[in-house]
């Protein structure tokens, strides 16, 4: 019989396969017409994993929602950067991760990723933590949106700890921070990473608590804003800002460093980036239009739960 606190990557790697089918059926449910294309792919150098992508659709220009369970002999430089002591273990690195891209500029671009890492050494204990979170990037602010996001977020944390929130909040409002801009990517959610409080029954229930929230917090947000009207000034102003996502996923997030660094499958670890994108010099949004209001009061961390006060 298995003790409380054993590490099981089987059982995590089972309910991330469950966790993606859920979620591809959810999106494609709220598409009403796009499903997803599966890729399964072999890492030589050990594990794979199953990527899905749907573009198209009448909803989401470009949804991936990605599982993979990879291993090798030693952890890459991103994983040991902050944990010098782990360098020569081997590893395996399982997780669902998954970037949506929508049509409407109203509809807001969303993220979510859960994971385990285990890295071990003969005659020695396993070192294993879990991490994720979702986030959520619009492009035209909906105070009913976020508030309803962070709500749900609370939610899934409380059961596990009060402090769980207010700290995984702050983690993602710093995390999802693109420094050379001075900006946050969007209106936050939750991020941790390095997770093992209270062992492993409990943490691997604090991930599972987050992944099956995501669906949750996004899905009403969409039905709310996918029909409403939009036009070019929009849409040119959703693809200038999706060069901000494109900016961080190349530069500061450490799912793609790790994808890259570890070998991983380069068209599974990019397909996070959105299918259209543009760049303009020293853009300026004009004073009084909904554009700047994103800049002035939704790409600016503050506390949505009280807004709901």
């Amino acid at each position: 019989m298995a003790r409380e606190d054993d590490v099981s990557i089987d059982r995590v790697t089972e309910y991330l396969q469950g966790l993606q089918d859920r979620i591809c059926a959810g999106i494609e449910e709220l598409d009403g017409e796009a499903g997803f294309h599966e890729d399964a792919w072999d890492r030589p150098a050990g594990g794979g994993g199953r990527t899905r992508v749907l573009s198209g659709g009448a909803t989401f220009e470009q949804a991936g929602v990605n599982f993979s369970h990879v291993m090798g002999d030693t952890l890459p430089a991103s994983a040991t950067a902050h944990r010098p002591e782990l360098a020569g273990r081997s590893f395996q690195a399982a997780g669902v991760s998954l970037v949506i891209h929508p049509h409407n500029p109203y509809v807001p671009t969303s993220h979510a990723n859960v994971r385990i890492f285990v890295a071990e050494k003969p005659g020695e204990d396993p070192v294993w933590w879990f991490g994720g979170g979702f986030d959520l990037t619009p492009y035209y602010g909906f105070d009913e949106d976020c508030i309803h996001w962070h709500r749900t977020a609370e939610a899934a944390c409380r059961p596990f700890g009060e402090h769980l929130y207010p700290e995984h909040k702050k983690w993602c409002d710093d995390y999802f921070f693109l420094k050379h801009r001075g900006e946050p990517r969007g209106i936050g959610g939750l991020f941790f990473d390095d997770f093992n409080e209270g062992g492993f029954e409990h943490a691997f229930g604090y991930m599972k608590s987050v992944g099956d929230a995501y669906l949750e917090a996004y899905a009403p947000i969409v039905r709310r804003r996918r029909d409403l009207e939009w036009g070019e000034r929009e849409r040119q102003f959703q693809l200038y800002r999706r060069g901000r996502y494109v900016e961080f996923n190349l530069v500061y997030d450490r799912g793609t460093l790790f994808g890259l660094q570890s070998g991983g499958r380069t068209e599974s670890i990019l397909m996070s980036l959105p299918p259209l994108v543009r760049w303009e010099y020293n853009y300026r949004p004009e004073a009084g239009t909904p554009e700047a209001e994103l800049y002035e009061r939704y790409l600016v961390p503050r506390d949505w739960l009280a807004e709901a006060d």
